[in-house]
């Protein structure tokens, strides 16, 4: 049987995930680990996404099948939120796998798992009777969605997220500045998927 994954709305027994992805091997590309406090910050601002509207944005854990014989395992986390982009309206969207799980293309079939969300008609919750995700996303948003395109802004020397982008069918755009965090300007590459694009086949 082959790996799979699902996402699972942030949770408040989540907050284990920011600690281990504010470890320096996870940072490296985001201005290095954060305080305790900007972390509890950012927890709040993940329920926040998960009890709104759902067009405004979510917070997933990514759980996988396929890894461990005992079952299903968290393995790290992907989002996505709005944001004005050169006079669009626009969702961006970024991911994190935990080092021990990394080497899968994990990254990459959550990445697809949140374009399917994006797409999918809005559902019940997943714990109404009768009712399952589409290929491991939760319940989708595509009924009410405002905005049309779904970034990545990944760092140009980043090549293992470049790689998730193209294997998770992004197209790339171009390159622009970027300063995250305050006072740290990179160069990234600007990734583009169009939710409203017929999916390609398999």
């Amino acid at each position: 049987m082959g790996i799979s994954v699902r996402l699972e709305a942030w949770g408040e027994e989540d907050f284990w995930l920011l600690l281990r992805k504010n470890e320096p091997a996870m940072t490296a590309y985001l201005g290095g680990p954060e305080s305790d406090a900007k972390l509890a910050d950012r927890h709040r601002r993940y329920l926040a996404l998960s009890a709104g509207d759902p067009t405004a944005g979510r917070m997933f854990r990514v759980r996988a099948t396929g890894l461990d014989p005992a079952g299903a395992v968290t393995v790290g986390t992907i989002g996505f939120w709005g944001r004005t982009w050169r006079g669009e309206e626009v969702y961006e969207t970024g991911w994190g796998v935990l080092p021990e799980h990394q080497g899968h293309g994990l990254a990459a079939l959550a990445a697809r798992a949140l374009i399917t969300h994006l797409r999918t008609p809005a559902a019940p919750g997943p714990d109404a009777p009768g009712t399952e995700p589409s290929a491991g996303a939760a319940p989708g948003t595509a009924a009410a969605r405002m905005r049309r395109h779904l970034h990545a802004y990944p760092s140009t020397d980043h090549h293992a997220s470049n790689a998730v982008c193209r294997r998770a069918g992004f197209t790339l755009l171009g390159q622009a500045e970027f300063e995250y965090p305050p006072g740290h300007w990179h160069t990234s590459n600007d990734w583009c998927v169009d939710l409203a694009a017929t999916p390609p086949g398999p």
